[in-house]
Protein backbone atom coordinates (compact mmCIF):
# COMPACT_ATOMS: atom_id res chain seq x y z
CA UNK A 1 0.00 0.00 0.00
CA UNK A 2 2.82 2.28 0.90
CA UNK A 3 4.53 1.74 -2.70
CA UNK A 4 1.61 2.64 -4.30
CA UNK A 5 0.98 6.07 -2.40
CA UNK A 6 4.60 6.99 -3.05
CA UNK A 7 3.99 6.15 -7.23
CA UNK A 8 1.06 8.00 -6.70
CA UNK A 9 2.49 10.93 -5.20
CA UNK A 10 5.33 11.25 -7.44
CA UNK A 11 2.92 10.96 -10.79
CA UNK A 12 1.22 13.74 -9.03
CA UNK A 13 3.70 16.16 -8.21
CA UNK A 14 3.75 16.18 -5.12
CA UNK A 15 4.58 14.09 -2.19
CA UNK A 16 1.16 12.99 0.21
CA UNK A 17 1.64 13.48 4.08
CA UNK A 18 0.87 10.55 6.46
CA UNK A 19 -2.52 9.62 5.72
CA UNK A 20 -4.95 10.69 8.22
CA UNK A 21 -8.58 8.86 8.11
CA UNK A 22 -11.69 10.90 7.53
CA UNK A 23 -14.19 11.64 10.63
CA UNK A 24 -16.30 7.71 10.99
CA UNK A 25 -19.67 8.54 10.11
CA UNK A 26 -19.80 11.40 7.64
CA UNK A 27 -20.71 10.78 4.32
CA UNK A 28 -18.26 11.52 1.50
CA UNK A 29 -19.79 13.06 -1.53
CA UNK A 30 -18.23 14.07 -4.90
CA UNK A 31 -18.59 17.78 -5.84
CA UNK A 32 -19.92 18.50 -9.37
CA UNK A 33 -17.63 21.32 -9.83
CA UNK A 34 -14.76 23.03 -8.32
CA UNK A 35 -12.97 26.33 -8.69
CA UNK A 36 -9.62 27.05 -7.13
CA UNK A 37 -7.72 30.19 -6.47
CA UNK A 38 -4.74 28.63 -5.97
CA UNK A 39 -2.09 26.27 -7.48
CA UNK A 40 -2.83 23.18 -5.67
CA UNK A 41 -6.25 21.39 -5.69
CA UNK A 42 -6.80 20.13 -2.23
CA UNK A 43 -8.70 16.77 -1.08
CA UNK A 44 -11.43 18.57 0.60
CA UNK A 45 -11.74 21.08 -2.98
CA UNK A 46 -12.98 17.57 -4.53
CA UNK A 47 -15.26 15.59 -1.96
CA UNK A 48 -17.22 16.97 0.70
CA UNK A 49 -16.80 14.92 4.41
CA UNK A 50 -13.09 14.47 4.18
CA UNK A 51 -12.04 15.60 7.62
CA UNK A 52 -8.60 16.01 8.51
CA UNK A 53 -7.95 14.78 4.96
CA UNK A 54 -9.82 17.97 3.55
CA UNK A 55 -6.48 20.33 3.33
CA UNK A 56 -3.88 17.52 1.57
CA UNK A 57 -2.68 18.95 -1.49
CA UNK A 58 -3.43 15.69 -4.67
CA UNK A 59 -2.68 17.48 -7.68
CA UNK A 60 -1.46 20.75 -9.75
CA UNK A 61 -4.72 23.42 -10.46
CA UNK A 62 -4.82 24.09 -13.83
CA UNK A 63 -3.78 27.35 -15.29
CA UNK A 64 -5.45 30.19 -14.70
CA UNK A 65 -8.75 30.86 -16.25
CA UNK A 66 -8.55 26.85 -17.30
CA UNK A 67 -10.15 23.82 -16.66
CA UNK A 68 -9.70 20.11 -15.65
CA UNK A 69 -11.35 17.28 -15.98
CA UNK A 70 -10.68 14.12 -13.43
CA UNK A 71 -12.62 11.20 -14.44
CA UNK A 72 -13.78 8.92 -12.06
CA UNK A 73 -10.85 6.22 -12.19
CA UNK A 74 -8.86 8.78 -10.99
CA UNK A 75 -10.73 9.99 -8.34
CA UNK A 76 -11.42 6.56 -6.57
CA UNK A 77 -7.91 6.37 -6.94
CA UNK A 78 -7.00 9.41 -4.74
CA UNK A 79 -10.27 8.54 -2.37
CA UNK A 80 -8.75 5.15 -1.71
CA UNK A 81 -5.17 6.20 -1.04
CA UNK A 82 -6.75 8.41 1.69
CA UNK A 83 -9.09 6.73 3.20
CA UNK A 84 -12.59 8.12 2.18
CA UNK A 85 -15.34 5.86 1.44
CA UNK A 86 -16.62 6.93 -1.98
CA UNK A 87 -17.21 4.87 -5.17
CA UNK A 88 -17.72 5.92 -8.32
CA UNK A 89 -21.82 5.29 -8.86
CA UNK A 90 -20.96 5.30 -12.99
CA UNK A 91 -17.71 5.56 -14.99
CA UNK A 92 -19.50 8.73 -15.80
CA UNK A 93 -18.59 10.43 -12.39
CA UNK A 94 -16.34 13.42 -12.90
CA UNK A 95 -15.21 16.78 -11.09
CA UNK A 96 -14.22 19.45 -13.33
CA UNK A 97 -11.73 21.98 -11.73
CA UNK A 98 -10.88 25.66 -12.62
CA UNK A 99 -8.74 27.90 -11.63
CA UNK A 100 -9.89 30.94 -10.32
CA UNK A 101 -8.36 34.28 -12.57
CA UNK A 102 -8.16 37.92 -13.13
CA UNK A 103 -8.49 38.80 -16.93
CA UNK A 104 -6.76 41.62 -18.74
CA UNK A 105 -8.43 42.33 -21.99
CA UNK A 106 -6.99 42.91 -24.98
CA UNK A 107 -8.37 46.43 -24.50
CA UNK A 108 -6.92 47.75 -21.73
CA UNK A 109 -3.38 45.70 -23.11
CA UNK A 110 -3.57 47.79 -26.05
CA UNK A 111 -3.73 51.59 -24.27
CA UNK A 112 -1.64 50.29 -21.78
CA UNK A 113 0.88 49.87 -25.05
CA UNK A 114 -0.38 52.94 -27.04
CA UNK A 115 0.48 55.12 -24.27
CA UNK A 116 3.77 53.59 -24.01
CA UNK A 117 4.03 54.35 -27.68
CA UNK A 118 2.96 57.62 -27.21
CA UNK A 119 5.31 58.33 -24.67
CA UNK A 120 8.30 56.90 -27.30
CA UNK A 121 6.95 59.80 -29.93
CA UNK A 122 4.00 57.75 -31.84
CA UNK A 123 1.40 60.05 -32.97
CA UNK A 124 -1.75 60.13 -30.43
CA UNK A 125 -3.93 60.05 -33.34
CA UNK A 126 -3.47 56.16 -33.76
CA UNK A 127 -5.29 53.78 -32.83
CA UNK A 128 -3.36 50.58 -31.25
CA UNK A 129 -4.26 46.90 -32.88
CA UNK A 130 -2.78 43.14 -31.58
CA UNK A 131 -2.14 41.03 -34.30
CA UNK A 132 -3.97 37.95 -31.95
CA UNK A 133 -7.46 39.88 -31.25
CA UNK A 134 -8.50 36.74 -29.49
CA UNK A 135 -5.09 37.88 -26.49
CA UNK A 136 -6.38 37.72 -23.04
CA UNK A 137 -3.89 37.49 -19.84
CA UNK A 138 -4.94 35.24 -17.16
CA UNK A 139 -3.71 35.67 -13.98
CA UNK A 140 -4.05 33.77 -10.56
CA UNK A 141 -6.64 35.71 -8.79
CA UNK A 142 -4.21 35.82 -5.76
CA UNK A 143 -1.78 38.40 -6.80
CA UNK A 144 -1.58 41.36 -8.30
CA UNK A 145 -2.88 42.45 -11.63
CA UNK A 146 -1.13 45.57 -12.26
CA UNK A 147 -0.34 45.60 -16.00
CA UNK A 148 2.97 47.57 -17.30
CA UNK A 149 5.27 47.72 -20.46
CA UNK A 150 8.92 46.59 -20.21
CA UNK A 151 10.03 47.60 -23.49
CA UNK A 152 8.46 48.23 -26.45
CA UNK A 153 9.95 48.36 -29.91
CA UNK A 154 8.48 50.17 -33.06
CA UNK A 155 8.79 50.08 -36.88
CA UNK A 156 8.00 53.66 -38.27
CA UNK A 157 8.01 52.53 -41.83
CA UNK A 158 6.09 49.32 -41.46
CA UNK A 159 4.10 50.57 -38.45
CA UNK A 160 4.52 47.51 -36.64
CA UNK A 161 5.81 47.26 -33.08
CA UNK A 162 6.71 44.37 -30.43
CA UNK A 163 6.09 44.90 -26.95
CA UNK A 164 7.01 43.04 -23.74
CA UNK A 165 4.28 43.18 -21.02
CA UNK A 166 5.10 42.49 -16.70
CA UNK A 167 1.66 41.35 -14.66
CA UNK A 168 2.36 41.25 -11.15
CA UNK A 169 4.59 42.37 -8.29
CA UNK A 170 8.04 41.22 -6.80
CA UNK A 171 10.35 38.88 -8.82
CA UNK A 172 8.95 36.18 -7.84
CA UNK A 173 5.21 36.72 -9.25
CA UNK A 174 6.11 38.57 -11.97
CA UNK A 175 4.91 36.98 -15.22
CA UNK A 176 5.74 38.19 -19.01
CA UNK A 177 4.32 38.20 -22.26
CA UNK A 178 5.74 39.16 -25.70
CA UNK A 179 3.03 40.59 -27.92
CA UNK A 180 3.25 41.95 -31.92
CA UNK A 181 0.63 44.12 -33.47
CA UNK A 182 0.33 47.67 -35.28
CA UNK A 183 -0.15 51.36 -35.19
CA UNK A 184 -3.23 52.81 -37.30
CA UNK A 185 -4.19 56.42 -38.31
CA UNK A 186 -7.07 57.22 -37.26
CA UNK A 187 -9.56 60.18 -38.47
CA UNK A 188 -12.12 61.98 -36.46
CA UNK A 189 -15.31 61.26 -38.24
CA UNK A 190 -18.96 62.80 -37.62
CA UNK A 191 -21.64 60.26 -38.01
CA UNK A 192 -24.85 60.25 -37.13
CA UNK A 193 -25.98 59.80 -33.72
CA UNK A 194 -29.35 58.26 -35.09
CA UNK A 195 -31.39 56.54 -37.83
CA UNK A 196 -32.13 59.44 -40.29
CA UNK A 197 -35.13 58.41 -43.38
CA UNK A 198 -35.00 59.39 -46.58
CA UNK A 199 -35.35 62.89 -47.79
CA UNK A 200 -34.77 63.69 -43.68
CA UNK A 201 -32.25 67.00 -43.14
CA UNK A 202 -29.26 66.70 -41.24
CA UNK A 203 -29.51 69.00 -38.07
CA UNK A 204 -26.45 69.69 -35.94
CA UNK A 205 -28.10 67.66 -33.39
CA UNK A 206 -28.15 64.62 -34.87
CA UNK A 207 -24.36 64.29 -35.38
CA UNK A 208 -21.58 62.94 -33.60
CA UNK A 209 -17.35 62.84 -33.64
CA UNK A 210 -16.06 59.20 -33.49
CA UNK A 211 -12.50 57.59 -33.90
CA UNK A 212 -12.18 55.58 -37.13
CA UNK A 213 -9.14 54.07 -38.95
CA UNK A 214 -8.74 56.25 -41.66
CA UNK A 215 -7.52 53.24 -43.68
CA UNK A 216 -10.99 51.63 -43.15
CA UNK A 217 -12.87 54.82 -44.36
CA UNK A 218 -14.22 54.50 -48.02
CA UNK A 219 -12.24 57.74 -50.42
CA UNK A 220 -15.52 59.76 -50.45
CA UNK A 221 -16.54 59.69 -46.70
CA UNK A 222 -17.24 63.30 -45.51
CA UNK A 223 -14.71 64.74 -42.83
CA UNK A 224 -16.13 68.21 -42.82
CA UNK A 225 -19.62 68.34 -40.63
CA UNK A 226 -20.65 71.60 -42.32
CA UNK A 227 -20.76 69.56 -45.45
CA UNK A 228 -23.77 67.45 -43.90
CA UNK A 229 -25.60 69.88 -41.62
CA UNK A 230 -28.44 70.92 -43.71
CA UNK A 231 -27.89 68.60 -46.14
CA UNK A 232 -31.17 65.64 -46.87
CA UNK A 233 -30.56 61.63 -46.93
CA UNK A 234 -30.60 60.35 -50.47
CA UNK A 235 -31.87 56.69 -48.84
CA UNK A 236 -32.78 55.94 -45.16
CA UNK A 237 -29.03 56.29 -43.22
CA UNK A 238 -27.96 53.98 -40.24
CA UNK A 239 -26.35 55.29 -37.52
CA UNK A 240 -22.58 55.33 -36.22
CA UNK A 241 -21.61 54.76 -39.95
CA UNK A 242 -19.32 57.33 -41.85
CA UNK A 243 -20.99 59.02 -44.58
CA UNK A 244 -20.17 59.09 -48.40
CA UNK A 245 -20.51 62.24 -50.44
CA UNK A 246 -22.91 60.00 -52.70
CA UNK A 247 -26.00 59.50 -49.17
CA UNK A 248 -26.67 63.12 -48.95
CA UNK A 249 -27.88 65.86 -51.38
CA UNK A 250 -29.55 69.07 -51.05
CA UNK A 251 -33.05 68.99 -49.98
CA UNK A 252 -35.64 68.69 -52.49
CA UNK A 253 -37.95 71.22 -52.82
CA UNK A 254 -39.52 70.47 -55.55
CA UNK A 255 -40.31 66.76 -55.85
CA UNK A 256 -40.91 64.77 -58.95
CA UNK A 257 -45.06 65.08 -59.95
CA UNK A 258 -45.54 67.87 -57.59
CA UNK A 259 -47.15 71.66 -59.01
CA UNK A 260 -44.86 74.33 -58.91
CA UNK A 261 -45.05 78.08 -60.04
CA UNK A 262 -43.04 78.92 -63.21
CA UNK A 263 -41.64 82.71 -63.10
CA UNK A 264 -40.09 83.88 -66.26
CA UNK A 265 -38.66 87.44 -65.95
CA UNK A 266 -38.14 89.46 -68.79
CA UNK A 267 -37.04 93.41 -68.69
CA UNK A 268 -40.29 94.83 -67.21
CA UNK A 269 -41.86 92.63 -66.85
CA UNK A 270 -42.49 88.83 -64.48
CA UNK A 271 -44.53 86.36 -66.40
CA UNK A 272 -45.55 83.38 -64.31
CA UNK A 273 -47.95 79.94 -64.61
CA UNK A 274 -48.56 76.78 -63.78
CA UNK A 275 -46.57 73.77 -64.27
CA UNK A 276 -45.83 70.16 -62.84
CA UNK A 277 -42.15 68.92 -62.15
CA UNK A 278 -41.08 65.68 -64.02
CA UNK A 279 -38.10 65.26 -61.57
CA UNK A 280 -37.23 65.86 -58.22
CA UNK A 281 -35.33 69.31 -57.94
CA UNK A 282 -33.17 71.22 -55.05
CA UNK A 283 -32.09 74.52 -55.11
CA UNK A 284 -30.51 75.07 -58.55
CA UNK A 285 -31.03 72.24 -60.12
CA UNK A 286 -32.10 72.49 -63.50
CA UNK A 287 -35.18 70.17 -64.10
CA UNK A 288 -37.88 69.63 -66.78
CA UNK A 289 -41.36 71.06 -66.19
CA UNK A 290 -44.50 69.87 -68.13
CA UNK A 291 -46.72 73.59 -68.19
CA UNK A 292 -49.91 72.31 -67.50
CA UNK A 293 -52.08 74.55 -70.03
CA UNK A 294 -49.89 73.69 -73.14
CA UNK A 295 -48.59 70.47 -72.34
CA UNK A 296 -44.93 72.05 -73.51
CA UNK A 297 -41.65 70.40 -71.62
CA UNK A 298 -39.42 72.69 -70.25
CA UNK A 299 -35.85 73.07 -68.42
CA UNK A 300 -36.24 76.10 -65.58
CA UNK A 301 -33.89 76.13 -62.47
CA UNK A 302 -35.58 75.40 -58.94
CA UNK A 303 -35.70 78.74 -56.76
CA UNK A 304 -37.49 77.88 -53.87
CA UNK A 305 -39.95 75.12 -52.53
CA UNK A 306 -42.46 74.61 -55.64
CA UNK A 307 -40.98 77.12 -57.54
CA UNK A 308 -38.70 76.95 -60.60
CA UNK A 309 -37.73 80.18 -62.82
CA UNK A 310 -37.15 79.77 -66.87
CA UNK A 311 -33.39 79.82 -67.73
CA UNK A 312 -32.73 81.90 -70.91
CA UNK A 313 -31.40 79.43 -73.62
CA UNK A 314 -27.52 81.43 -73.72
CA UNK A 315 -27.76 80.64 -70.06
CA UNK A 316 -28.75 77.48 -70.38
CA UNK A 317 -26.13 76.28 -72.66
CA UNK A 318 -23.72 77.79 -70.48
CA UNK A 319 -24.50 75.23 -67.83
Amino acid sequence: MRIRVLILALTLGVLAPAVPVAEAGQPVILRDGVIVSGSMIRLGDLFTGAGESADIHVAYAPAPGKRAVLDARWLYRVARTHGLAWRPSSNRDKVVVERESVVIGREEIETQIHGALIERGLDPDTQVELSNRLFRIHIPADISSELTVEDVAYNARSRHFTAILAVGGGMASTQQYRVTGKAHRVSQVPVLARRVSRGEVIREADLEWVAMRTDHLPRNSILDAGKLLGMAAKRPLRAQRPLATTDVRAPVLVPKRSLVTIVCRQPRMTLTSRGQAMEDGSEGDVIRVANTQSHTVIEAVVVGPHMVAVVPLGQLTAR
